[in-house]
């Protein structure tokens, strides 16, 4: 199983046509993503071809032919695209993730970073009161191996296997995914690291501890907001399966503005030995660097396995 995307998700992509959607799209189809369509008022009506290589698991290289359609709800109606992932500039993301969720499409992928906060608050709130989740925005995406890409994670990285992985950092999220490849993920979600973000981490450990196929969460978090505390509390009051987390930011100077929109720390508020020590406290060990994460992430399987008798 996997969260969220599976092989059954057929995908939109908004914003397909422009120089980013593109690329993406094309390394999408290669991954095997069901894409089913773009998005381009202006170029209703016209298709896109795609030389799709072929992937290290065999799918793809193959030519692929993809509608574009003048709304999310014209597709949606002509292909039952149930995800969209939207590659729009910033200062029309809000109105794309607005159609998108009038539509009543089930998931909205934002990757769209540089997206003015307000703008954020005002999609978030009315994709919600719509039953649209969203991803993002400013984040890689989500990827479910060896069934659905949707965003800009790369495939070739890690298979699927058994490991769960939520993280604010794009560029974690692909070390993680790396370090543990041998292992494999049943999905790996990547929420953003903007102060205002539609799934949270706490939404992806409810839906990875009610995963029969997921066996251990990853969290990578980083500095600043109190999201990680959040997801402490979650995790001691709801989540049987173990935990492992990375806290980025351990070496990040005082007082300085850090690179992610989120990263806003305020005295002892939001620094990674605060998030550690929360998430100590609820029973996640939490590794120093990637690679030791993902060390620990090693000694938890073998220990349940031993535990189980596996």
């Amino acid at each position: 199983m996997a969260v969220f995307l599976s092989k059954e998700s057929k995908v939109l992509v908004q914003g397909m046509t422009g120089g980013e959607g593109m690329r993406h799209t094309r390394r999408m189809l290669a991954a095997g993503t069901d894409v089913v369509g773009g998005v381009n008022p202006r170029k209703a009506g016209r298709s896109v071809d795609f030389d799709v290589p072929r992937s290290p698991s065999g799918q793809g290289g193959t030519a692929v032919t993809v509608p574009v359609f003048g709304s999310v709800r014209e597709g949606m109606a002509a292909t039952g695209a149930d995800v969209t992932v939207v590659f729009v500039p910033p200062a029309f993301a809000k109105a794309a993730v607005l159609e998108a969720a009038d539509a009543g499409i089930a998931l909205a992928v934002v990757i769209t970073e540089g997206i003015p906060v307000h703008d954020a608050v005002a999609f978030h709130a009315y994709a919600a009161a719509q039953g649209t989740r969203v991803i993002g925005p400013n984040c890689p995406g989500l990827i479910s191996p060896g069934q659905s890409n949707a965003g800009i994670i790369p495939a070739d990285i890690t298979k699927p296997g058994r490991i769960g992985l939520v993280s604010k950092s794009g560029t974690l999220t692909y070390q993680l995914m790396y370090e543990l490849r041998d292992i494999g993920f049943s999905t790996c979600v990547g929420i953003g690291g903007d102060p205002v973000v539609g799934t949270t981490h706490i939404d992806c450990l409810a839906a990875f501890q009610d995963d029969p196929d997921t066996d251990l969460v990853v969290l990578i978090g980083e500095i600043g907001g109190d999201a990680e505390e959040r997801a402490a509390a979650y995790i001691r009051d709801h989540v049987t399966k173990p935990v492992v987390g990375y806290i980025a930011g351990f070496t990040a100077p005082e007082g300085k503005t850090m690179g992610h929109a989120g990263a806003i720390v305020s005295g002892s508020s939001g620094t990674a030995q605060a998030k550690k020590t929360a998430l100590e406290a609820a029973g996640v060990a939490v590794g120093g660097t990637p690679t030791e994460t993902a060390r620990l992430v090693l000694a938890r399987l073998e220990a349940e396995r031993v535990a189980t008798g596996g």
